[in-house]
């Protein structure tokens, strides 16, 4: 028993975690129908939330303005004038009082309600899909006042928009309601929604019917989207998951990976993926966006032909959505095999923080200072995208907390690539060009990723980095700096993966770069 427990890690801990269980659905055409008409129905109440908050600063501008025009300073006006923003409530109490009714006002034509009595049609669909578009609307708002103050870090929340229809993803959300027939597996095959009926899956909910008839598993909410030609229902669960408190012995044994991420290969490993395979040091880039590029442009080609509004444009549309759909689908496929093999077979997984949106920055410039090498640089950004390595990290981050690994992310000064492996000598000459490393003082040659592996799991061995990057708040370029500078300049050289060819164990030097230090807090006022 003992020697069981040490093979399995030790001991497990139950946990209850929020889990989306995600499934493809093949509807009928009259749920087909139904699904669209649920999307349609958020984006309006989406629209109307949205309209009604956007109403209210308006006011509270036009006050501020009249307080200006007096002579009253702008500050001393924005701290007077108070104009309180409708939320969820208040909203959805105004829409129920006003709201009319196409059973019984009568059969009027379209439109005739007009602004005063919106939404006739709202018995036709079900009440949350409503309210879960007032929440996102809060959200929405709530997201834009807090990066505004400088409360939210990442990247720079700009100014709710309205949703266009075409041009916003068609989703809606459901939440579970126990009192009514709610969101539930009719069997292994058929998933059971709120005034759709049952709509039958792709594959199997056997893993989520099983948890729920153990007891482990209550769903809370069930999200519909829409992506190319398919729907898919996301069922949010709380789960209560066994999670090992340790590495299995088979991960002690294999200790710690380093993971150098690039686009000649998707990722160099410091030892093989597979024992008995010494080839899985490399595991290839599987180019999705490259294979697909001639059928993509084909289909592409064909939408420009079309005249807009027409049908054939519509189906060429959609010809050109799947197959981005389907390249999509492939991509995060790809990417879920690895990432499970590495949060599996290895007790430590080490990656480094790169930035990612400034690696695939353009280099187009200004009218006045254009950039060089542009379309190389377009290129070169499709392929990074394209292997996507800001998924590849968000994958293992919670596939790690899941089978009891850890997950060790390094700074970007670390110069991984510069570094011999074997000896500690530096090459601060080296270029992106430089596939191979060859140390003078060693002799050690050897392929330019593989050394930064090497180099990357060493690293994180002799520093004992925490299993799990510490949290500095939100981040969108997965190395915690500002997505979009002020400085342009800044946005060009700044925030990327950086190689300082510092010796081994000193500190970094203290630089000018205002991307290194966190975002300036932006002080305002509002309502």
């Amino acid at each position: 028993m003992d020697d069981q427990a040490d093979a399995q890690g030790g001991g497990f801990v139950e946990r209850e975690v929020l889990r989306a269980f995600k499934f493809a659905l093949d509807p009928t055409t009259a749920q087909a129908e139904a699904l669209t008409r649920h999307a349609g129905t958020a984006r309006w109440a989406f629209n109307y939330a949205l309209a009604a908050k956007v109403s209210a600063h308006q006011r509270w501008r036009t006050k501020v303005a009249e307080l200006v025009a007096q002579g009253v300073e702008e500050a001393e006006a924005r701290r007077r004038v108070k104009v309180p923003v409708p939320s969820k409530p208040q909203i959805q109490k105004h829409l129920n009082e006003v709201k009319g009714d196409s059973r019984t006002d009568g059969r009027l034509p379209e439109g005739a309600f007009g602004p005063e009595r919106p939404c006739p049609w709202w018995h036709e669909v079900n009440t949350y899909a409503f309210q879960s578009a007032f929440v996102d609307a809060d959200r929405a708002w709530k997201n834009w006042l807090d990066s505004l103050r400088g409360v939210r870090g990442g990247r720079k929340v700009g100014y709710p928009r309205f949703k266009k229809k075409g041009r916003a993803r068609d989703s809606f959300r459901l939440h579970h309601d126990v009192k009514r027939p709610g969101i539930r597996l009719a069997t292994y095959r058929r998933l059971r929604l709120p005034t759709i009926g049952e709509v039958r899956l792709h594959d199997s909910g056997k893993r989520l019917g099983r948890l729920i008839n153990r007891g482990q598993a209550i769903v809370q909410s069930v999200t519909i989207s829409r992506a190319g030609h398919r729907w898919y229902a996301s069922v949010l669960c709380k789960v209560i998951m066994t999670i090992p408190e340790r590495p299995s012995r088979r991960q002690r044994e294999r200790g710690t990976v380093g993971v150098d991420l690039g686009v000649k290969t998707l990722a160099a490993l410091s030892q093989p993926l597979d024992p008995k395979d010494p080839g899985s040091v490399l595991v290839a880039n599987p180019r999705h966006l490259a294979r697909a590029e001639q059928r993509l442009a084909k289909a592409q080609r064909a939408l420009s032909r079309t005249e807009k509004g027409s049908r054939r444009r519509d189906r060429a549309r959609r010809t050109v959505a799947r197959l981005h759909h389907e390249i999509a689908v492939r991509r995060v496929g790809a990417l879920h095999a690895v990432t499970k093999q590495l949060a599996t077979r290895f007790a430590v997984v080490a990656l480094e923080d790169l930035n990612v949106a400034g690696m695939t920055a353009s280099a187009r410039g200004t009218k006045e200072v254009p950039g060089r090498r542009v379309r190389q640089k377009a290129g070169l950004n499709r392929a990074i995208l394209d292997a996507a390595p800001g998924e590849f990290r968000r994958q293992l981050t919670y596939k790690t907390a899941w089978y009891g690994s850890g997950l060790a992310v390094l700074d970007r000064w670390f110069p991984s690539s510069k570094t011999c492996s074997a000896c500690g000598w530096q090459n601060p000459r080296l270029t992106l060009a430089d596939r191979t490393f060859t140390c003078p003082d060693c002799g050690l040659t050897i392929d330019r990723d593989l050394n930064a592996a090497r180099n990357i799991a060493r690293h994180a061995a002799v520093a004992d980095a925490p299993p799990v990057a510490p949290g500095r708040g939100e981040t969108q370029n997965a190395r915690r700096a500002p997505v979009r500078p002020d400085d342009r300049k800044a946005a060009r050289h700044g925030a990327m993966k950086r190689e300082d060819t510092r010796p081994p164990g000193q500190v970094p030097p203290q630089r000018s770069n205002p991307l290194a230090s966190p975002p300036t807090q932006i002080q305002a006022t509002l309502f």
